[in-house]
């Protein structure tokens, strides 16, 4: 299984443009034969394109320069030089670009959108362009305009519809696989799930949403302790929560631990949409669940479920479907830049 790459820094050159030509006109039977040095072509731009194919960064911790091909020389008879072919760069929904001294450059959000993060310079002009009524036979030519260079930072935050957030060992990556046509890995022994696994929920056959197992949570999540800030980060770019509580443990500390990490790390998570999966019901006995629902605010939505035994699913999945498409309708995300900047 590839491993799941989120962050990671990379090299990137543009290519930068062709020098315009010197060149004059010597044909027969033309006497004063004019200026005809063409233009160079621009060099080719480095583009971040959004592929919902891609999944991890991972390419990029093999490879860590890139380079936009240079721009063709002009030629004489006015022959303009070839522009630099743009590299395009293949990256997940979510990645976030910026500079290693922190200047941010864009994000990439929908499948198809192109983001500019090293521009490709501009050609040279040739003598033809300096032609005047002043100077007949002008002697200069541009050189190209180099190409932007710089160190870029990619960053992944997934964009998934919900999410799973509990404390490790709370049943998420069955639920997950209860849910899901996903197989993450399972085994009684705390964080299992070390990184985002995605899958895709079937309502019916209009309606699906995607769904993230998040890894395990622990009290000091938001200072860096166990995984902590490493996955958080992608919470922020869920529509709707799912707080998975193990029935079996202490669920009104662990319910109170979520919520201050989800609360101490971004506010806009205290307002996010949720609901609580109590799991691993199939374990209790009708007192012990009732008890544990009593545990809880009584403005929380409660669901009671096993990933294992797989009950009580269809009423959980159909509350979350139902937040997901009421925040698809509502959200208003731009787009991002869909093609090349104009050369100054």
């Amino acid at each position: 299984m590839a491993s799941f790459i989120d962050r990671v820094k990379i090299e990137v050159e543009a290519g930068a443009g062709g020098r315009g030509c010197m060149s004059f006109r010597r044909e027969k039977y033309v006497p004063r034969g004019g200026p005809d040095g063409g233009d160079g072509g621009h060099g080719g731009s480095v583009v971040l394109v959004g592929d919902s194919q891609v999944t991890t960064l991972l390419d990029f911790s093999y490879r860590r320069h890139y380079q936009g091909e240079r721009g063709a020389h002009g030629q004489g008879a006015n022959k303009r030089g070839r522009d630099g072919a743009t590299l395009r760069l293949r990256v997940p929904l979510g990645t976030i670009a910026t500079t290693d001294d922190g200047e941010r450059l864009g994000e990439i959000v929908r499948v198809g959108a192109e983001l500019v993060i090293a521009r490709g310079g501009r050609g040279g002009r040739g003598n033809t362009a300096f032609k005047s009524a002043t100077n007949q036979a002008p002697r200069r030519a541009d050189p190209g305009g180099e190409g932007e260079s710089r160190r870029v930072i990619l960053e992944l935050k997934l964009l998934a519809d919900a999410g799973l957030v509990g404390k490790p060992n709370a049943g998420k990556s069955t639920l997950l696989a209860a849910l899901s046509a996903a197989t993450p890995e399972i085994a009684a022994y705390p964080f299992t799930t070390r990184s985002p696994v995605l899958g895709v929920v079937r309502v019916d056959d209009d309606t699906q949403f995607v769904l993230a197992d998040i890894p395990g949570l622990l009290e000091g999540a938001h200072e860096g302790r166990g995984l902590g800030l490493d996955f958080l980060r992608h919470v922020e770019r869920t529509r709707t929560l799912v707080l998975v509580l193990d029935t079996s443990a202490d669920v009104e500390g662990d319910y109170r631990v979520l919520v201050h990490e989800l609360d101490s790390y971004a506010v806009p998570l205290a307002e996010r949409r949720r609901v609580i999966a109590l799991n691993k019901v199939d374990l209790m006995d009708e007192a012990r669940i009732s008890a544990a629902r009593a545990a809880l605010p009584a403005e929380e939505r409660v669901f009671c479920v096993s990933g294992l035994a797989r009950t009580g699913l269809t009423a959980l999945v159909n509350a979350v479907a139902a937040d997901v498409a009421d925040v698809r309708r509502h959200e208003d995300v731009a787009p991002s830049p869909s093609r090349e900047p104009d050369r100054m």
